[in-house]
């Protein structure tokens, strides 16, 4: 028991509001089913009123409509309220009305009598009034507002959550900040469409005020007539002034409420409340109120008009535009710096520099010319974006790890069609694109010449032509793989990215990736950094495997691989040097060896190689043991040798692919990188044992 009371005592303020709906609720159904007493009657009146006028102050002073995102369940519970109560008064008012006027109540009573005067034919015109104010005006503007809301807000939608991934692509908010605006914009939009289906409420909540009025007094005149002996006349008096003050209790707060959804759905979100913009954008101007005085003051030298009223109005206008106009100049005055202050100050900051002049250089970067824009434009249906955004998921889980965002910019320095793709503000490519048309890229062997304009494709060099939409099938029946401009720009960058992973992975991406890995394996990555390996060492053992196009993906044997191997080599080398990074890469690439070898080789085991003559072979590795370099001659020799293996294994339909000894792998690697960047150079202890190698091709063979 102790411990139920503890649990209520700390969870009280939650569980109270957790059960204010299932209490509403049973206070509804208690009000429809159960009998009450005057005094409860006049409670629960009170508490409507009170009701409608909170929900009103609260729409008033909110600064956006999903800062009171609960109005339409609101209006849902409120109307039910108010149906409830009108059950209720009608049951009291024909059973107890021949009583007296008191008998439903004091505020039906007060209602009654005092706000018309116990005329009930003047009550009924009011209460009419009221009811056509509320659902031909209020009611009917309020729904229209949110159903053309809900229906813009809802063919927004795609254009805001592009926006978002725009901004998010930039670099211009987190990944949180996106996900809070994206839950955000669904949230919009479902508030207006129960907007535009809880103004359903209102407008049937009026409805039934009239016909319960009409039920009422004619159930009054029957009940009052034929039950309780009074005359007709008496019988109309007492239940139609009953009827009209229960009509009007109901329908002032119903009028309040629906002037709340009118306030809610109609105004502009802004960081000013309802109050704040009327002020000051109506009071804003002393020029409008000087205007309004003079026309007051015409209108009441009028003869017969009511003079004092309309120039006493007339007064307090030009009053009011005399005192915005001494403040918005002293405003102005206080704001605005002496001549000499503003020039000192202008003179100040062009000699002054400071470190917000420094611009950062963003690591990836697009340029695009002004026709290009619309590629990037999420308002014009640019896909590029959608394209960068697929394309850095498919980098990450292709590569290893996160390349920065790309930011893009428009240039006008550039042609209109061209475009650049920068690393570190240095231009690393470039192409020219046609919105609008498609680039028919020629792979080889196609069947005909197509119309259009030449040109080369920017990411492979291949030949390829811009062609009409109307060309498209034609075109990839004929044998050419056909692309849109989206396309182009995003392949021409994806291949970019891909040539210079290395140089896109810096410290915070490997420490990010070490910090990945320890969410998995942390007695892995603990004391790996900086016990075993330093992270400058790291990061050069990893982009020393982006630069020969090995993945990263595999962080785990990498790690285990420097564990095992890092502290021999270091003790092997000089104090203070640090473990052999090529020797240390060496290794890591062994251990990586099944994965090369399926990069090459996909799903196959026997390995189609080049390979190297064993006299080239004896003449590489005597070269260098004993320098970095080769002979000018051996050189050109190697070059020439290896061009005719490469297109004779492209004759057989193999990879290019040089296997060498452990040995001779990184120096003929470097060697042969830049000039033949497609030549894979693979170790003897990189393929696995599972694969037989089969030497197709021989560098240094003398021809025959």
């Amino acid at each position: 028991m102790n411990a139920f009371f503890t649990l209520l005592k700390d969870n009280g303020p939650a569980h109270a509001r957790l059960m204010a709906g299932p209490v509403l609720i049973l206070m509804v159904l208690a009000m429809m089913i159960l009998p009450l007493p005057p005094f409860i009657l006049d409670l629960l009146f009170t508490f409507n009123i009170s009701l409608s006028v909170m929900v009103l102050l609260v729409a008033i002073f909110t600064k956006k409509p999903l800062d009171f995102a609960a109005f339409p369940a609101v209006l849902l519970f409120a109307t039910l309220l108010r149906l409830a109560l009108n059950v209720a008064s009608t049951r009291v008012v024909l059973l107890h009305g021949h009583q007296g006027p008191d008998a439903a109540g004091q505020v039906i009573e007060a209602f009654g009598h005092f706000l018309v005067g116990g005329n009930f034919a003047v009550g009924m015109v009011v209460f009419v009034i009221l009811v056509i104010i509320n659902f031909v005006v209020i009611t009917k503007g309020a729904g229209r507002i949110a159903e053309v809301g809900a229906r813009f807000t809802l063919d927004a939608m795609p254009g805001k959550q592009m926006a978002i991934d725009a901004d998010l692509n930039a670099g211009l908010i987190r990944e949180d900040d996106a996900r809070r605006r994206r839950i955000e914009v669904g949230q919009e939009a479902e508030f207006y469409g129960a907007m535009d289906g809880a103004s359903k409420f209102v407008r049937g909540d009026a409805v039934a005020g009239l016909l319960i009025m009409v039920i009422n007094v004619v159930g009054g005149l029957v009940i009052g007539v034929g039950q309780h002996d009074l005359g007709f006349a008496e019988s109309a008096r007492v239940y139609t002034l009953l009827t009209i003050g229960d009509g009007l209790v109901a329908q002032i707060p119903a009028l309040v409420i629906s002037t709340a959804a009118g306030v809610v759905v109609s105004r502009v979100a802004t960081d000013q409340d309802v109050g704040q913009q009327i002020t000051s954008q109506l009071f804003s101007n002393p020029n409008v109120l000087f205007i309004t005085a003079c026309i007051m003051a015409a209108l009441g030298l009028i003869p017969n008009m009511p003079h004092v009223a309309f120039l006493l109005l007339a007064a307090m206008m030009a009053t009011a535009g005399w005192v915005l106009r001494r403040r918005l100049a002293v405003d102005g005055l206080r704001r605005a710096p002496e001549p000499a202050q503003a020039q000192a100050a202008v003179d100040a900051a062009a000699a002054e520099a400071s470190w917000d002049d420094v611009a950062p250089v963003d690591p990836l970067g697009l340029e695009v010319g002004y026709r290009l824009i619309s590629l990037v434009d999420h308002a014009q249906d640019g896909e590029l974006l959608h394209r960068i955004r697929s394309l850095r998921k498919k980098f990450a889980q292709d590569v290893g790890f996160l390349p920065p965002v790309v930011h893009i910019r428009d240039n006008l320095e550039l042609k209109p069609n061209d475009y650049r793709i920068l690393l570190s503000g240095v231009e690393i490519g470039r192409g020219m694109v046609t919105p609008g048309r498609w680039l028919a890229i020629d792979p080889g062997g196609v069947t005909m010449t197509l119309p259009g304009t030449a040109t080369i494709d920017p990411a492979f060099g291949l030949p390829a032509v811009w062609i009409d939409v109307s060309l498209r099938e034609q075109a990839q029946v004929a044998g050419y793989t056909v692309v849109d401009a989206s396309t182009v720009v995003a392949t021409h960058l994806n291949h970019l990215m891909h040539k210079h992973a290395a140089d896109l992975l810096g410290r915070q991406e490997v420490q990010q990736l070490l910090a990945h890995l320890g969410r998995e394996a942390p007695t892995l990555v603990e004391d790996f950094v900086p016990k075993t390996i330093g992270v400058a060492s790291l990061q050069k053992l990893l982009r020393g495997l982006l630069q020969e196009e090995v993945p990263i993906r595999d962080m785990r044997r990498i790690v285990d691989t420097v564990a095992e191997h890092a502290p021999r080599l270091a003790a092997l080398s000089p104090e203070g040097a640090g473990p052999d990074p090529v020797e240390l890469l060496a290794l890591t690439r062994v251990a990586l060896g099944r994965a090369i070898t399926q990069k090459w080789y996909p799903g196959e085991s026997e390995l189609r190689v080049i390979g190297l003559d064993a006299r080239l072979e004896s003449v590489l590795t005597q070269a260098w043991s004993t320098s970095d370099a080769i002979e000018p001659g051996l050189a050109d020799s190697l070059l020439n040798e290896t061009q005719r293996a490469i297109a004779a294994q492209d004759e057989q339909g193999d990879p290019a692919v040089l296997v060498t000894p452990p040995a001779l792998r990184a120096p003929l690697a470097r060697f042969l990188r830049h000039q033949f960047p497609m030549l894979g150079v693979l170790s003897t202890a990189e393929i696995p044992e599972d694969r037989i190698l089969r030497v197709t091709t021989l560098i240094g063979e003398p021809a025959a």
